[in-house]
């Protein structure tokens, strides 16, 4: 790489501030606008295929119901199901769930995390939840799970539901607070209000959950330097285990994106990169300051011993994950999977006896190789050791040039074998990750 190269790629990172449509964040790789119906096959051959009973199983379950569609929410989730509709997907679920238990792939093999994501898991009834959680053991049990982790939002939950969640095993709860202005919940069409996020909280502390953790976007329609104070203020007061803070971007599939396109305007109406980055930043400082410790990008963690987030680890560590339910996608032996993106596509596929797998990606082993080590870096550190031994590639000296850049710019710095990201470079990772992207993969729509 040439001076005029590592110019430019900076140029390209600090070029605009604004927060404009897309995906910024990355969560997983290849990225996702390269999976394709046309090797949805690939993925049901390998599930009739052994697994490897040394790679760590996991399984993440999609509920798709909400109260309401938050403006910038990009996920497949449905409004406008009533009981009938929901206890048949539960039961589309947990057949899916006793046809993959059934498969070579699983084989026996014992899930070390579940992880239920929505959509809103905690819109469904304490009735609902134990039917689901009774289906899904029935045939791929829970006695060697690590960790169950579960979504919700504060207004739909009580005492008696969150006390059976803890008596069903979850052991992480995750509250999606995302802020306790209750006007700004409101412009952002989120369905709770503070008043309900208290009391939640104190239920669930009832409860007596190893692990809760809270949810807070940066940037959210409507946010103010004082009101993001106030934020990191109320959190701090509420001591929870552990606190994520997502910076807002906007995908295409959002509400805040359609009124973009109709008013002619490519910047959002939210807060600028280098802002939020600021804020998110000011409340790593408050947190630490209070004794959490930052463990990746996103997360402060209040006892780092005690308190682990599995499904994150794990999955970034490279395990296998099944996919339950609409839309979800997993991982499995070498290739990335989705399912039907509508739900009743989905449900008419499983119970109709049929694979609900709509696209897929076999990946090679260049192409994990490159999956962890962007995931992996969003943690803020890394060791070659693991990479080597794995898949005999070093990657201090693979992305030697990218590295020599960052670490120039002031974000990472390298000692021996452990990379380490700067609070500055840790900010952005997202944005740094994609210079480690295989030529083919730069550039794409979707991350």
């Amino acid at each position: 790489m040439n001076d005029n190269d590592a110019n430019h790629r900076l140029d390209v990172i600090s070029a605009s501030e604004q927060t404009e449509a897309g995906n910024y964040f990355v969560s997983n790789y290849p990225p996702f606008s390269l999976w394709s119906t046309d090797h949805a096959q690939t993925a049901i051959d390998r599930f009739d295929q052994p697994g490897d009973e040394d790679v760590t199983l996991g399984m993440y379950v999609h509920i798709p119901f909400c109260r309401k569609r938050c403006h910038f929410c990009y996920f497949r989730v449905y409004t406008d199901k009533n009981k009938d509709d929901i206890r048949r997907y539960m039961d589309a679920v947990i057949d899916e769930t006793a046809s993959l238990a059934s498969k070579p792939f699983v084989n026996g093999r014992r899930l070390k995390f579940v992880y239920f994501g929505g959509g809103t898991p905690s819109y469904l009834s304490d009735k609902q939840l134990h039917y689901l959680f009774e289906g899904l053991q029935s045939s791929l049990p829970w006695d060697g799970v690590d960790e169950v982790a579960f979504e919700c939002e504060p207004g739909t939950l009580n005492a008696k539901k969150l006390t059976a969640l803890k008596q069903m095993g979850v052991t992480r709860l995750s509250l999606g607070i995302e802020n306790f202005d209750d006007n700004i919940l409101e412009i952002n069409n989120r369905a709770h209000r503070s008043k309900q996020v208290y009391a939640a909280y104190q239920w669930a502390r009832d409860a007596g959950f190893e692990h809760i953790n809270v949810d807070l976007i940066a940037g959210m329609l409507g946010e103010t330097e004082d009101n993001w104070k106030r934020c990191i203020d109320q959190t701090l007061r509420l001591d929870p285990d552990a606190v994520t803070i997502y910076q807002m971007e906007v995908p295409f599939n959002t509400t805040i994106y359609k009124r973009m396109k109709e008013e002619g305007r490519l910047a959002a109406p939210v807060a600028g990169w280098s802002t939020k980055r600021r804020w998110v930043r000011e409340a790593f400082e408050a947190m630490e300051a209070a004794g959490y410790e930052i463990s990746s990008a996103y997360t402060a963690v209040k006892d780092a011993k005690r308190v682990r987030f599995a499904y994150r680890d794990e999955l970034w560590a490279g395990a296998d994950m099944l996919a339950v339910g609409v839309s979800s996608f997993g991982h499995v032996g070498g290739v990335h999977y989705q399912n039907h993106h509508d739900i009743e596509p989905y449900v008419s596929s499983v119970l109709g006896s049929e694979s609900p797998i709509y696209r897929a990606l076999p990946v090679n082993d260049e192409e994990l190789f490159v999956r962890q080590w962007v995931l992996q870096l969003k943690l803020g550190r890394i060791e070659r050791g693991p990479f080597v031994k794995r898949f005999g590639i070093d990657p201090f000296e693979r992305f030697a040039d990218t590295l020599r850049e960052y670490e120039a710019s002031g974000h990472l710095s390298i000692d021996d074998d452990q990379l380490t990201f700067t609070r500055d470079g840790l900010l952005q990772v997202d944005r740094l990750l994609h210079a480690f992207f295989l030529p083919e993969h730069r550039g794409v729509r979707y991350a």
